[in-house]
């Protein structure tokens, strides 16, 4: 008997009739012996819906308020899934967060797992029954208080919690049937992966790719999880995202070109006349990171000599802009630089591929594609396994189409299927 983490996002339980479909597939996971732990996302848009109506009754709702409203979602997408199994004939036990034994740091709206107790999870799954959690939440270790993950916290959840139950295998059920070599929703000649490497996953999901949440890939490839991309609608064998699968005597050879990833939710900050003189940049940076600010692609242009002032262009988060804009003008007399130029009309698209590393001329080949498609570059970013470019936004899909006819992805066996159309 095997353990099985799944994990199913809004879109699969968007309505009743989608947790009824989910029911049944956990009903026939359990009765093929396994047992079965699974993790839940709010229903359909829910937890969009809650967002707005926080701010429909509060410009800046409290960040422990917003948490203990927004996991309201999470608590009724376990609670009416319980009753559809219940309903089948089979024991289901649904539990919080917090309940689930999953423990988290105190940073509301974005808080980091720090332990995983699922001592009652256990217990429910000693007892034979199907334990059913919801995802997205658990509780402060110090403050006690609900806390949330942040999105796509659910697929962190599952996979923190198939590493604490040593789960065999952790199944993320969305409305795709797998990963693909490009999103599906704006390029249907997409093609499915049969396996992808954790590297690689990795810098899928942190350039754009919404199949997966970065910090589950991260948790799965910590504690040896392998995660099972698959969709809710169909029995289609799914995506393998495993450590190594390229290792000598696998058989298998690492693609030159994985898949593209896109991103349209990041903005550009230009520090203008910035003093060419050591420790500037330092003083930047360091007060964009002490407000908690990540970022991206980083350029900065030669000095012009006549003047011994320099240009340093960043990307992050858009909805981290204002914020940073803030801190960097209240730095603008100390760090001396002139002025700063906001921009949150681009787009981000990724190449990515653990082959690059010993295929030569991939940045020339995407270029060209870039060149021959009308498209401007505006900046660039490499790693060993991944080649990152900013476009305009409205120029993205264009360039992400360009890019993945280019590299030879486009698919022979048809058009991609979307069965919900949400990604999640």
């Amino acid at each position: 008997m095997s353990l099985i983490v799944q994990k199913y996002g809004g879109s699969s339980v968007a309505d009743a009739e989608g947790v009824k479909r989910v029911a049944r597939r956990i009903v026939q996971t359990k009765q093929a012996g396994h047992d079965v732990c699974v993790v839940v996302s709010a229903m359909g848009d829910s937890t969009d819906d809650l967002i707005d109506l926080a701010n429909k009754v509060s410009p800046a709702p409290p960040a422990r308020e917003l948490d203990m409203l927004l996991t309201a979602g999470e608590r009724i997408s376990m609670a009416v899934l319980a009753m559809a199994i219940a309903d089948l004939g089979m024991e289901a036990r649904s539990f919080t967060g917090s309940q689930a034994g999953v423990i988290t740091d105190a940073d509301h709206g974005k808080a980091r797992i720090l332990d995983v107790t699922p001592g009652r999870i256990t217990q429910a799954l000693e007892a034979g029954h199907i334990a059913i959690v919801a995802g997205f939440q658990g509780v402060s270790q110090t403050t006690k208080d609900i806390t949330t993950l942040g999105r796509g916290g659910s697929d962190t959840t599952a996979a923190a919690l198939a590493a604490a139950l040593r789960a065999d295998v952790c199944e993320i059920y969305t409305d795709v049937d797998g990963v693909f070599t490009a999103d599906p929703r704006i390029l249907p000649s997409a093609r499915k992966l049969d396996v992808v490497s954790c590297e690689e996953m990795l810098d899928l999901a942190a350039s754009g790719s919404k199949i997966l949440h970065l910090r589950c890939v991260e948790y799965a490839r910590r504690y040896g999880i392998p995660l099972h991309v698959r969709s809710s609608w169909s029995k289609h064998p799914g995506t393998f995202i495993v450590d190594n699968p390229y290792d000598e005597g696998s058989g298998m050879e690492a693609p030159i070109i994985t898949g593209i990833a896109h991103d349209v939710s990041e903005a550009k900050i230009t520090v203008v006349g910035v003093p060419d003189e050591k420790g500037k940049a330092a003083d930047i940076f360091t007060a964009v990171a002490d407000a908690g600010i990540s970022i991206d692609m980083i350029v900065q242009n030669v000095s012009v000599a006549a003047t011994g002032l320099t240009d340093i262009s960043f990307t992050l988060p858009q909805s981290d802009g204002p914020k940073a804009i803030q801190v960097l003008q209240a730095v603008k007399t100390t760090i001396g630089f002139a002025d700063m130029l906001y921009d949150d009309k681009i787009g981000k698209m990724s190449v990515i591929g653990a082959g690059m590393r010993t295929n030569p001329g991939i940045s020339a080949k995407l270029f060209r594609a870039m060149a021959d498609a009308d498209i401007n570059i505006e900046m660039i970013s490499t790693s060993e396994i991944r080649v990152s470019v900013v476009t305009r936004a409205d120029q993205l899909e264009a360039a992400v189409r360009a890019a993945h006819t280019a590299f030879g992805l486009d698919s022979t066996e048809g058009e991609a299927i979307v069965y919900g159309g949400t990604g999640r």
